[in-house]
C-alpha cells in the first residue's frame, strides 16, 4: 500500500523514534506498527455524523440490516410507546418518519406502566423487539423483559405478535435485555436484581433456546461493588455486545441516570464459555463518561452498529447537555440519542474516548510517526503515539474561521480551540473574533501531496511533520505534509 511505503519513507528519515527494535532487528509491517501506535489493522476510515442525532430519545438501539437500511428504536419520555424509524443512513434517522408498533392503552393495573430501553433484531427470517414492561400499575416497578416477534420484511409494517415475559428464573425486577450471537451459540442477557446480591442490578447471562427462552439457571456475571457504579443506585445494566480481535466486549451502564451514568466494560475471551463468570474480566474504571468541556453529561445505555461503508464501528449512547436536574432524572426527558466513531487501541481493546461536542464528528489525522494531538490551549501541535483519544481528535471545520474556501482544526477534547499558524508553528489557540485569529487559523485543504490522503495550507506553507515537529514550511516532504483522517 502506497501509505505504507509513505510511513516507511518518514521512518528513515526522521529523527523522533520509539525506544523500540529499529527495520534491521524486525520486519518492515512490525516497525510501522511500532511507530503507529497500533496495529494497521485497527486503523479504519472516518466516519461523519452530526450529533445531536436525535432529541428525547434514550436508551438508543441502532440496528443495520442486511437490506441496506439503519433501523432506530428507543425510549420516548413517557415512556408509553415502542417507535421505530428507518433510514438508509445513520444520519437519515434525525428526520425518518417515526411509526408507533406498541402502544399503551391501559390506563391503570397491569400495562398501565413503563416501557424500557426497545431493541431491535432479526433472527431467522423475523424481526423481534425486546423490551421492558411494567407488568403492573406504573410506579409498582414490576418490570420484566418482553419479547415482541414481528412476521414481514419491513419492521414498520410487520404483524407483531407479544411472545410474553422471559422468564430469567428469578421473578423480580429485570430489563435491558439484550441479543448476542459469538461462534455460532446465541445468548440473550439483561439487568436483574438478584436476592442473593442485594439492592441494585447486576448483568445476566443465559444461552438462548428461542428468542423468547432461555436456558435456565442464568448467571449474574457482573454487580455494582465499585464505587463508580453505586452513586445514586447500585446500578449495572444496559448491556451491549461488540465481537472483535478474538475477545468479546461487554459495555453497559452504572449508576443513576444523572450526571453519574456512565460505561463500564468486561471483556472475556471469544472462546470461552461466556456463562461462566470466571472468563470475565472488569475494567475497573469507567470506559466513557461525563465529560464538562463537550457539556455532555451522563452518558450511557449505549449500543453498536457499523458505518454506512461497514469499515467502521459506531458508538450509539445518549446523554444530557446540562449537568442539573430538577426532581428525578427518570422523569427528565432530555437525554438524547448521539453518534460517533468507536476506535481500537493496540492491544486490540476499544477505545470510547470522550462524548464527542455537537455539531459534526471530529476524526484521527494520522501522520507518518503517529497522529496529531494538542496537550493544551497555548501548546505546540506534536505528533503522538502515546496521547489520550481526546487529544488526537480534531473537527475539520467547513468553512474555515475566515470563510468559504478554507477549513479549520478544532480540538475535539478542547472546543473553541484551534490548530493556529503561530509564526510558522502548529500552536492550539483559543478562538477570538479577530482577523488575525481567523487567518491565522483557517487553511486551504487540498489533495495530499503524497498523492493520498490531505494536506493543509496556510497561505505558501504546508502543515507538516518532522524531526523538528508539526510546524508549517515552504518546502515540506510529500509525506510529511500528508494525513489521513480517520
Amino acid at each position: 500500500m502506497k501509505l505504507l511505503n509513505t510511513l516507511w519513507s518518514l521512518a528513515l528519515i526522521t529523527t523522533t523514534t520509539l525506544a523500540s527494535p529499529t527495520p534491521s532487528s524486525m520486519d518492515v509491517r512490525s516497525y510501522l506498527e511500532a511507530r503507529a501506535g497500533q496495529s494497521l489493522e485497527a486503523s479504519s476510515p472516518a466516519v461523519s455524523y452530526t450529533n445531536t442525532l436525535i432529541e428525547q430519545r434514550a436508551d438508543p438501539h441502532i440496528y443495520k440490516h442486511t437490506d441496506g437500511f439503519y433501523y432506530f428504536t428507543a425510549s420516548v419520555p413517557a415512556y408509553d410507546q415502542i417507535i421505530l424509524r428507518r433510514a438508509e443512513t445513520i444520519d437519515g434517522l434525525r428526520d425518518a418518519p417515526e411509526t408507533v408498533v406498541y402502544q399503551r392503552t391501559a390506563t391503570e393495573g397491569p400495562g398501565s406502566g413503563y416501557i424500557w430501553a426497545p431493541e431491535i433484531h432479526y433472527i431467522d427470517g423475523k424481526w423481534y423487539i425486546y423490551v421492558a414492561l411494567e407488568q403492573g400499575q406504573r410506579g409498582s416497578w414490576a418490570i420484566r423483559p418482553v419479547v415482541f416477534e414481528g412476521t414481514g420484511d419491513d419492521p414498520l409494517e410487520a404483524t407483531w405478535e407479544n411472545k410474553g415475559v422471559v422468564d430469567t428464573g428469578i421473578d423480580d425486577f429485570s430489563l435491558d435485555m439484550t441479543y448476542f450471537e459469538v461462534n455460532g451459540v446465541r445468548y440473550l442477557a439483561w439487568a436483574q436484581t438478584d436476592p442473593d446480591f442485594g439492592s441494585g442490578t447486576g448483568i445476566f447471562i443465559a444461552k438462548m433456546i428461542n428468542p423468547w427462552t432461555v436456558e435456565l439457571p442464568s448467571v449474574g456475571i457482573t454487580y455494582p461493588t465499585l464505587d463508580w457504579e453505586r452513586i445514586g443506585h447500585n446500578v449495572n445494566e444496559g448491556a451491549y455486545v461488540i465481537v472483535r480481535n478474538g475477545k468479546v466486549f461487554l459495555s453497559y451502564s452504572a449508576s443513576a441516570t444523572d450526571h453519574n451514568y456512565c460505561v463500564g466494560l468486561l471483556t472475556a475471551d471469544e472462546t470461552a464459555d461466556l456463562t461462566d463468570p470466571d472468563v470475565w474480566s472488569k475494567a475497573q474504571a469507567p470506559v466513557f463518561e461525563s465529560y464538562e468541556p463537550t457539556e455532555n453529561w451522563g452518558p450511557g445505555h449505549n449500543s453498536f452498529t457499523k458505518s454506512e461503508d461497514g469499515l467502521s464501528d459506531v458508538f450509539v449512547y445518549h446523554s444530557r447537555g446540562y449537568k442539573d436536574i430538577v426532581g428525578e432524572p427518570l422523569n427528565n426527558p432530555d437525554r438524547r440519542t448521539r453518534v460517533q466513531k468507536l476506535y481500537w487501541k493496540a492491544d486490540g481493546t476499544p477505545d470510547f474516548g470522550i462524548p464527542v461536542a455537537e455539531g459534526k464528528t471530529p476524526v484521527k489525522l494520522a501522520a507518518a510517526g503517529g497522529y496529531l494531538a494538542n496537550n493544551g490551549d497555548g501548546e505546540p501541535i506534536v505528533v503522538s503515539v502515546e496521547a489520550s483519544l481526546g487529544q488526537t481528535l480534531f473537527r475539520v471545520n467547513e468553512p474555515g474561521s475566515a470563510g468559504e474556501g478554507t477549513v479549520s482544526l478544532e480540538s475535539g477534547n478542547l472546543p473553541g480551540h484551534f490548530v493556529s499558524n503561530q509564526d510558522g508553528r502548529a500552536v492550539l489557540v483559543s478562538a477570538s473574533d479577530s482577523d488575525e485569529f481567523k487567518a491565522a487559523a483557517s487553511f486551504e485543504k487540498v489533495a495530499g501531496l503524497a498523492g493520498e490522503g490531505v494536506s493543509f495550507k496556510s497561505g505558501d506553507l504546508y502543515l507538516s511533520t518532522g524531526s523538528c515537529g508539526v510546524k508549517f514550511i515552504e518546502s515540506p516532504t510529500d509525506e510529511g505534509a500528508t494525513f489521513t483522517e480517520e
